[in-house]
């Protein structure tokens, strides 16, 4: 998953990668969020992934149905072309190599970079990521935060204490404008990065909706 348009930036001056848990600059906090767990208490997302699967799985198949077809005419081919012409052989040819151009423009369509299938995704989720952005930007004005890290975007972080994450008060924030998992309710996977966490979410108020 690509890393969320956040205030999320590098932190040099963090000796050894480690976070300190009242790590300021200026009386500004240093504090992180997990992404993926940010996204997992979302509905809307859990709702827009389902709905992506279930359009890559039917465009997959109709992909599939062309070069099934590629295969069948090919090995049609085969079979016959003793008793073709130089002409029928050049024709026959021309329709499977058609056929498997056929498919692999489909495919294109569907799944290429600028595809049906990156739209989609694009229209779905994107709304969603400003939304968490907008969250996460009013959160740190509102607690004076100077940085706020990802640790689902592959920095290198090598321990976080679990006093500096901020994810749950993202997603109180977040409840203000759209559905989210009601605090006591939410579960954290066994992500990567988050050596000072444990389990589940704390217990706190429901969340807006």
């Amino acid at each position: 998953m690509k890393t969320l348009r956040t205030l999320v930036l590098v932190a040099a001056f963090v000796c050894g990668g480690v976070f300190s848990a009242n790590a300021q600059i200026g009386g500004q906090k240093i504090v992180y969020v997990d992404s993926e767990y940010i996204m997992a208490n979302i509905p809307e997302y859990a709702d827009a992934q389902e709905q992506l699967e279930s359009l890559s799985a039917k465009w997959q198949k109709e992909v599939k149905a062309i070069y099934d077809k590629v295969s069948e005419m090919y090995s049609k081919y085969q079979t016959e072309m003793v008793l073709l012409s130089e002409d029928q052989k050049h024709a026959r040819e021309q329709e499977i190599v058609n056929k498997e151009q056929e498919a692999k423009n489909l495919q294109m369509q569907y799944f290429g970079a600028e595809g049906q299938l990156y739209q989609k995704r694009t229209e779905l989720i994107q709304p969603i990521q400003e939304k968490i952005y907008s969250a996460m930007n009013e959160l740190a004005q509102q607690k004076n935060y100077a940085f706020i890290f990802d640790l689902a975007s592959g920095t290198s972080v090598l321990w976080a204490s679990d006093k500096n994450d901020v994810s749950d008060d993202v997603l109180d924030q977040l409840g203000n404008v759209m559905q989210t998992v009601r605090r006591e309710d939410r579960q954290r996977s066994n992500s990567a990065g988050q050596g000072g966490k444990s389990g589940s979410a704390p217990a706190g108020k429901p969340v807006k909706k």
